[in-house]
């Protein structure tokens, strides 16, 4: 069972932060000083025993239908590509924990977190503190060179976690004064507060360019100035483009093989180079990195997931990833882990320091604000931070409701971290044995935790053991558009799946393959 923490924004943001809250609200004429200092200590259970009970019980609902279904013909205005790939039964009418009511009526479970990003389910109790904290008159809206209190210590506790620092660590402060103080390389103490993941990414190859191109006027030529920036980036299978996924800007597509044409001009001009690198092949990676160090090549950076959910679920290991940072090291290569997918997925919220790494940027968004908010944060060190303010910024990104989301988010997963652990590792072996059992139909499950795939032998056994899951109200998604991928269904319950959501889960799967439609 997880570990039910009980909090109130006090004891979150500190008495003296609350004080001026409290006496902002009495002046505003909002609330009563009395009612203000009531409402800033009143605890909130964040995931009671009562709520994991009721999640544990719905599970057997998946699938019927619960309300009368809505029948109307509000289409939207979306488009085309939008209107083609959506599916209006499974839109929300209401959700709550691991559990989404469909417009259709019928009960889901989201085994996949609402695409990846609903770390904590539908209606997480722990999120009524931002409520709270709306009530008491803290502002959402706030300019870039105003950021608020709560946004700082988000700042601060991000640090301290990419730095293998609990809050909770009996020498915490002093530890953590240290790294933000620092100038080392490869410490992590820098963030740049965006929205989306992909202008997190975007923000790192910006201070990636940097080194080879002035951003603003500058005085001084850039270290790299006249070499062409080659960024190293995960191939597909066959050693092509397809297999990396890093945003939705520009310049990340063409990572990926988009905007060819584009792309192609780029290269020819000598602006920058893309070489996808394979997965888990050092002895490629070396003589990538080598080769493009020569001449008037300069490798510019070193972009990767650890589970490539975008292909396949593919996990990098822990030797080829070290081996590969060690390279890029020898090189002068700053390295970019894209956290995005598994930030919050994994003991201490951050998988690359269960691997033991120590890259130079850092990445997060998705699950951190919980699905509350788009918020992503880039979390950087202080030989990388050369970009004036405009370089990287957005109006929304230093929203304050959006950082206490973050710290809701980030209090109960540091809490849980054995539990949340426990429930991955038996989600994986239940994969597993289903590769055990259908071999004629799996050949492989792949991911790592909650972070899961199954493998088919043949695009169309994938794509029928998809329907057959939605047709049981199952979240999934089968990836098979990716060039040279194998037929992959993906799976991500949110981090406070119970046992008996995994088992739900892992039944329907066991289900969909024993039936005669896969």
């Amino acid at each position: 069972m997880f570990r039910n923490l009980t909090l109130s924004l006090a004891d979150i943001t500190g008495e003296d932060y609350i004080r001026g809250l409290v006496e902002g609200c009495e002046f505003f004429g909002t609330l009563s000083r009395g009612d203000a200092d009531a409402l800033a200590h009143e605890k909130i259970s964040f995931y009671p025993e009562a709520a994991q009970r009721r999640n544990d019980e719905l599970a057997a609902s998946v699938g019927r239908q619960i309300v009368s279904a809505v029948n109307d013909s509000n289409g939207g205005a979306p488009t085309d590509a939008f209107r083609h790939a959506e599916n209006r039964d499974a839109s929300p009418l209401g959700a709550y924990g691991c559990y989404r009511l469909g417009e259709d009526g019928k009960l889901y479970l989201i085994g996949k977190s609402e695409h990846y990003h609903a770390s904590l389910g539908h209606s997480f109790p722990g999120y009524r503190l931002v409520d709270i904290a709306r009530r008491l008159g803290v502002p959402n809206a706030t300019h870039n060179n105003t950021r608020g209190y709560i946004t700082r210590l988000c700042e601060k506790r991000i640090v301290g976690y990419a730095n293998g620092i609990s809050p909770d660590d009996a020498d915490a402060d002093a530890r953590l004064s240290e790294v933000l103080s620092s100038d080392k390389p490869h410490v992590l103490n820098r963030v740049i507060n965006l929205e989306t993941g992909s202008l997190g990414v975007e923000a790192g190859v910006k201070m990636m360019l940097r080194r080879f191109y002035c951003c603003s006027p500058s005085p001084e030529a850039p270290k790299y100035a006249g070499k062409t920036p080659v960024f190293l980036v995960m191939s597909d299978t066959s050693g092509g483009m397809a297999g990396n996924y890093h945003g939705t800007t520009v310049l990340t597509q063409t990572f990926r093989g988009l905007w060819n044409g584009f792309y192609n001009e780029i290269e020819k001009a000598g602006i920058y180079k893309v070489v996808p690198v394979k997965p888990n092949d050092i002895a490629d990676f070396e003589a990538k990195i080598k080769e493009y160090n020569t001449g008037n090549y300069k490798t510019a950076g070193f972009l990767h997931e650890i589970v490539m959910m975008n292909y396949g679920a593919l996990k990098l290991t822990r030797d080829y990833l070290t081996c590969a940072y060690e390279a890029c090291r020898e090189n002068d290569t700053p390295v970019l882990v894209d956290e995005i997918q598994t930030g919050m997925w994994y003991r201490g919220l951050f998988l690359f320091r269960l691997y033991g790494l120590e890259p130079d940027f850092v990445v997060i968004g998705k699950g951190f604000p919980g699905g509350e908010f788009p918020a992503s944060r880039i979390v950087t060190t202080a030989e990388y931070d050369n970009l004036d303010q405009f370089g990287a910024l957005v109006t929304n990104g230093q929203e304050e409701l959006a950082s206490l989301s973050y710290l809701v988010t980030m209090e109960f997963a540091g809490a849980n971290a054995d539990e949340i652990e426990r429930v991955g590792n038996a989600f994986e072996k239940g994969m597993k044995a289903l590769v055990a059992k259908y071999p004629h139909k799996l050949t492989a499950a792949e991911g790592l935790g909650h972070e899961a795939a199954l493998y088919f032998h043949t695009v169309e056994e994938a794509a029928a053991f998809t329907g057959e899951l939605h047709k049981r109200c199952i979240d999934a998604s089968a990836q098979l558009y990716k060039k040279n991928c194998v037929p992959a269904v993906l799976f991500k319950p949110p981090v406070i799946a119970t046992d008996a959501v995994i088992d739900k889960i892992l039944s329907e799967c066991d289900g969909a393959l024993s039936c005669g439609n896969v």
